[in-house]
């Protein structure tokens, strides 16, 4: 399944995610906390995010079918092709900036990338 979100459907699944199972009516007061948003405006995005297999509303229960890490995993991707033709080093390159790591955070880095190599055993 593919998870393509406009960032106002990102932001409502985040409200989602960290409260879900959450009744419907709970949903609305949350959106209008967090969101700024009316009633129908949440019950619009419940509805396409329905449509599209992520939620799932049964008896004004909203529940999770599309996992935050799978969801969040296909944005990043898409950003990644899209700013930077797919290209890691790019990305990188872009987001360090003038940045300077720690020692452990480059430890952490080094590792990650020996454990996500092609020739990686």
């Amino acid at each position: 399944m593919t998870y393509k979100l406009c960032d106002s459907e990102y932001r409502f699944m985040q409200v989602v995610w960290d409260t879900a199972p959450v009744p419907s009516p709970a949903l609305v007061e949350l959106c209008l906390e967090k969101l700024g948003w009316k009633k129908s405006t949440t019950y619009t995005v419940l509805k396409k995010l329905c449509d599209k297999g992520l939620l799932k509303n049964e008896d004004t229960l909203v529940s999770v079918l599309a996992p935050r890490e799978a969801v969040t995993a296909a944005a990043v991707e898409e950003f990644m092709e899209k700013t930077f033709s797919g290209s890691l080093p790019s990305f990188l390159t872009a987001f360090m900036g003038s940045r300077t790591l720690s020692a452990e955070e480059a430890e952490k880095l080094k590792r990650l990338i020996d454990a996500h190599r092609e020739d990686a055993e």
